[in-house]
């Protein structure tokens, strides 16, 4: 990382000024790296959060969209600085598997490495369907990207195919 040699300015007011020191201060960091971690935060800590976020989740449909919308535009370096590790304590069978489907998956599209905690991850014991549609299981046998498949889970695209 470079060292910082610019610096902007930013007009508040004096109860933002203060606002923003006592946030700095909480967080236990100085006033800049406060305002750049809110405004361009770290895509390693988004990724942890997320993951974190899928053990407490009822519906976690949400925090996968948000992991798969986090890593699909990033390239292969990127990638494997940002899955490189990832705290599965607490989640299910299910969503350490979808989890490091995601990340197989994409780094096979990035031709990145897979990170070691997505190889140790063990596939369901049983197939999982995207739907309780028996009609769409062939459709879904068909279509599952291989990362996918691997680990026992039938769905219709991967990450990248989100609209």
């Amino acid at each position: 990382m470079t060292g910082k040699s610019q610096q902007i300015q930013i007009r508040v007011t004096a109860a933002q000024k203060t606002r923003l020191r006592q946030l700095a201060r909480r967080a236990g960091v100085d006033v800049s790296a406060y305002v750049l971690a809110q405004a361009m935060p770290d895509t390693h800590e988004r990724y942890q959060r997320a993951v974190t976020s899928l053990a407490d989740e009822e519906d976690q449909r949400y925090a996968f969209a948000e992991i798969s919308e986090l890593l699909s535009p990033l390239g292969a370096g990127e990638l494997e600085r940002t899955v490189r590790h990832a705290n599965l304590n607490g989640l299910s069978d299910f969503a350490q598997n979808y989890l490091a489907a995601t990340v197989d998956h994409l780094c096979i599209l990035r031709g990145a490495a897979l990170p070691t905690w997505a190889s140790a991850v063990r596939p369901l014991p049983t197939p999982w369907f995207a739907t309780s549609l028996r009609s769409l299981r062939v459709h879904l046998l068909r279509s599952s990207p291989i990362a996918f498949k691997r680990r026992n889970l039938f769905v219709d695209s991967g990450p990248d195919a989100r609209i």
